[in-house]
């Protein structure tokens, strides 16, 4: 049996199963995206190492991943372009999502879980930036394992 995605993840995958316009999308995404808190100074301030940055993001996004005393991950992240809308709403998803959750379960996401948010017509330079925030994150759980 395939190892469960992180249940907080995929309760925001069904939700977004109903989704049935762009429009719907768009406002489901901006109010996640205006859940998002960036990195907190005392995990990293600006500027940040460029190890932390999300290479192919158009909005500058940054992941870092602390871990915790029972060898699961908190993830923190921040976008510096404030109208990266797109990377603060998956950035709050894989916060809430991953933050937490066991390893081998952030290690199975699979960056087309970005379609499933932003849909099929998504840029092709914003679905790369989405798809390398999705793989930071997996990374450093993998590196754990």
């Amino acid at each position: 049996m395939a190892t469960a995605l992180p249940p907080k993840l995929q309760e925001y995958l069904d939700d977004f199963r109903f989704i049935t316009t762009r429009e719907e999308r768009a406002d489901f995404l901006i109010d996640i995206a205006d859940s998002f808190q960036p990195v907190p100074p005392a995990i990293a301030t600006k500027p940040y190492d460029e190890a932390h940055r999300v290479i192919g993001c158009e909005s500058e996004a940054f992941v870092w991943a602390v871990d915790r005393p029972d060898g699961r991950l908190d993830y923190y992240f921040d976008v510096l372009n404030p109208q990266g809308l797109s990377a603060m709403a998956m950035s709050a998803i894989l916060d809430e999502a991953c933050s937490g959750a066991p390893l081998e379960q952030v290690a199975n996401i699979s960056g087309d879980v970005v379609f499933s948010f932003f849909g099929r017509d998504i840029s092709m330079g914003k679905g790369r930036g989405l798809t390398e925030l999705i793989n930071a994150v997996v990374y450093h759980a993998r590196q754990r394992l």
